[in-house]
Order: structure tokens, then sequence, then C-alpha cells
């Protein structure tokens, strides 16, 4: 029995010195430098720009149109309380974004909530001012929320 115990405790020496050599070694490793940042202080580098483009829309716009798809997925499902879920995240990266605002309302209005569709479309319209095919997609969505009485 005691050169079981033996060969466990060399096992574990043995292990010990394995990972601190490892550990050493590691420390040796040549450090890396960086290039001096060309831009000025306290602005970003050029890698952390998240301005949108005309061409490129910023990373944050980019997942909250992912997120609406999903919303309208949902919507399409029949199943307004994940759209309403989904798309308030989406509102959340985007709030400049009236697809938000018009599926949001397309949610409560499945709901019966007719207040907060109102309010949904309304904001919808804002952020549509320039573009007559949504605009007109919230016109046929008021008059369907005009139509419905509160439950």
């Amino acid at each position: 029995m005691n050169s079981k115990v033996l060969s466990i405790r060399s096992k574990s020496l043995l292990m010990v010195c394995i990972l601190g050599l490892g550990w050493v070694f590691a420390g040796c490793a040549p450090a890396v430098l960086t290039p001096f940042p060309a831009e000025h202080p306290g602005e970003p580098r050029e890698a952390e720009k998240t301005e949108a483009t005309p061409e490129k829309p910023s990373p944050r716009a980019l997942a909250a149109l992912q997120l609406t798809d999903q919303g309208r997925m949902y919507l399409e499902r029949g199943q307004p309380d994940e759209a309403i879920g989904i798309l308030e995240q989406a509102l959340n990266l985007n709030p400049a974004s009236g697809m938000n605002y018009y599926y949001l309302s397309e949610a409560w209005l499945m709901k019966g909530n007719i207040a907060q569709a109102g309010e949904f479309n309304r904001l919808g319209e804002i952020y549509f001012k320039d573009d007559n095919e949504w605009l007109d997609r919230l016109m046929q969505q008021r008059e369907r929320i005009k139509k419905r009485k509160p439950l």
C-alpha cells in the first residue's frame, strides 16, 4: 500500500512541476507591441467606430434588424407575446427603426390592446415620414386599429 501512496505522490509532484515550468516559460514569451494609435486621444479607434454608413449599417442596427425579423415571424405564427419580447429588444438596440413600432403595434393589436397598438402606430409614423410604402402600411394599420373595440 505504501508503494501506491508513493506512486500517487510522485505523479502529483510531477504534475505540479510540469505546470510550474509551463507557467515559467509562458512568462518568458516576448511581449507583443501594439502600434500607437494615429487618432487623437479620446477618439475611438477605426475598429471601434460603429457609425452606420449608407452602404453598411451599424452592428446594433444589424442586430435590431435580425430581432425585428424574428418578431415578425412570431407574429406570422400568431404568437404576439413572444413577438413583443423580441421586438422590444430590437427597439432597445435601434429606437429609430419604424419597422419595430409597426410590428409592435401589430402585436398589441393581436392581443386586443388598442391603446398600445395606437401608440406604437403613432410612433412608427415619426420614423417613416419619407417612406411612402411604409406610411401607407401604417395608415392601413391605423384604420384597423380604429375599427377594433377595446377588450
